[in-house]
């Protein structure tokens, strides 16, 4: 039995139900290796360069900035499962010029991609809007701080269902950032310079991750319940409108990604850092073909 750490970055549906489903059906024993689940949300990059990492956009922004040859293996999905909710005052993101955002860290990977899709609505983060950086968690500053109005809009992530907290909170969705700006973003990656991306430990780890998306493309019912379980506040009904919305269309079925999503993706991530040289997306996504099961 092989052994590897596998550490994610955040918490939700976004970072979690992948690995979730592929341990709970028992996946990575099937491919003869033991998965530690690690929570890297406070580690440094360097500690996290030592292990498989689920947080591709984490590794990515490092990539760009720092060199640090992360490569991707396997990827989920390139539909970045963050919303900008605000409240009901305002109908569209465009309304928000003047107002208080709460928005992730500039250099963070949520923070990134969600000042480009302000852009994408002609707000430009540091001057049109009063941008309030607050760091991920559950989110329950931000639904405080908009119910108080000290904010009028704040992005959240997948702990949360956006369209019931919407609805629960008296705010509104005006947009979710997958629709906005795709990049490969959840998966598997590692450092070649800390683990082989030959490393028969890392190659069952993909096997029974691509396992697990074949699962949530093939078996909606049986999602639907792991949606649920990660997100345990949801009516059945109200996972099932979760995964049907923003799952089911959106994951890969064999972790394979579109190089012209990637290309596109790393050049606007490397616009928006102010970085001049932009990697090879070639040289960061490897998603060949999956491997022959062991099971």
């Amino acid at each position: 039995m092989h052994t590897i750490d596998l550490t994610y970055v955040g918490l939700g549906i976004h970072e979690e139900l992948v690995a979730y489903v592929a341990d709970q059906q028992d996946y990575y024993r099937q491919e003869g290796v033991h998965v530690a689940l690690r929570d890297g949300c406070a580690w440094d990059t360097e500690r996290v360069r030592r292990t498989a990492t689920i947080g591709l956009g984490r590794a990515v922004l490092s990539r760009v900035t720092d060199g640090i040859p992360w490569t991707v293996l396997c990827v989920n999905t390139d539909r970045p499962l963050f919303w900008l909710l605000a409240r009901d005052t305002y109908a569209s993101v465009e309304q928000l010029k003047g107002r208080r955002i709460g928005i992730h860290p500039p250099t963070t990977a949520p923070g990134c991609f969600s000042r480009i899709v302000l852009r994408k609505h002609r707000l430009d983060p540091d001057h049109d809007v009063q941008s309030v950086v607050m760091r991920p968690g559950d989110y329950s500053r931000h639904l405080r701080e908009l119910a108080e109005g000290s904010l009028d809009a704040a992005f959240v992530g997948s702990t949360l269902a956006p369209e019931v907290t919407a609805r629960q909170h008296g705010l509104r969705s005006l947009a979710f950032v997958g629709d906005h700006f795709r990049i490969p973003t959840v998966g598997v990656a590692v450092d070649p310079t800390h683990i082989a991306t030959d490393d028969p430990a890392l190659l069952a780890l993909v096997r029974a991750n691509r396992r697990a998306l074949r699962t949530i493309r093939d078996k909606p019912d049986l999602a639907v319940r792991y949606v649920n379980a990660l997100i345990p506040g949801l009516a059945e009904t109200e996972a099932r409108r979760y995964y049907e919305r923003y799952v089911a269309p959106y994951f890969t079925a064999d972790g394979r990604h579109d190089p012209s999503v990637a290309a596109r993706a790393i050049s606007s991530v490397a616009e928006e850092l102010g970085v001049a040289t932009v990697p090879d997306a070639a040289d960061i996504y490897r998603t060949e073909p999956a491997e022959q099961s062991a099971a």
